[in-house]
């Protein structure tokens, strides 16, 4: 299936960047906001930019800066690893197939354990902290919870094909 075919080169074009600023896991790491590079993210809908700031997202755990624009939506998906995010700034639901919504505000906080299906509405500009605690992968998924490609999930997306649940 297509969507099994991203797994961390999701992340190459972030993590080879010779302007962002990665420390491996072992280095204590201090990051200016002024310095980081946003790229769009292979495999999430455009209107995502992340910077990397630990870690190699490629290759395991790994600190991301994720800004997305107002009314952009990553599909339903789910990754391998456990990913933990922490809301700057911005606002906006993370829905959980599972589980209850979470409102985006300054300080929400999730902690998503691997395969845990859900998606990321923002409806103002969203800065997030995203942590994953192993290297990144992303599975989309229709409503049932059937996987599906990239390609059908980011077309519906970008579209505006997506419903409440």
């Amino acid at each position: 299936m297509h969507a099994r075919l991203l797994p961390t080169l999701a992340f190459a074009a972030l993590a080879l960047q010779p302007a962002a600023v990665v420390f491996a896991e072992d280095e204590p790491a201090a990051v200016s906001p002024g310095t980081l590079k946003f790229a769009t993210v292979p495999g999430l809908p455009a209107c995502t930019k992340a910077a990397p700031l630990k870690g190699d997202p490629t290759k395991g755990p790994a600190v991301l800066l994720a800004k997305s624009a107002a009314g952009c939506r990553v599909p339903w998906h789910w990754h391998t690893a456990g990913e933990q995010i922490m809301v700057v700034g911005g606002a906006g639901t993370i829905e959980m197939k599972d589980g209850k919504p979470l409102r985006l505000q300054s300080g929400a906080y999730a902690s998503l354990p691997g395969h845990h299906v859900h998606r990321v509405t923002c409806t103002s500009a969203c800065t997030l902290f995203v942590t994953s605690d192993a290297a990144f992968d992303i599975h989309y998924v229709d409503e049932a919870g059937t996987e599906i490609p990239q390609e059908q999930a980011l077309k519906a997306s970008a579209g505006g094909k997506h419903r409440r649940r």
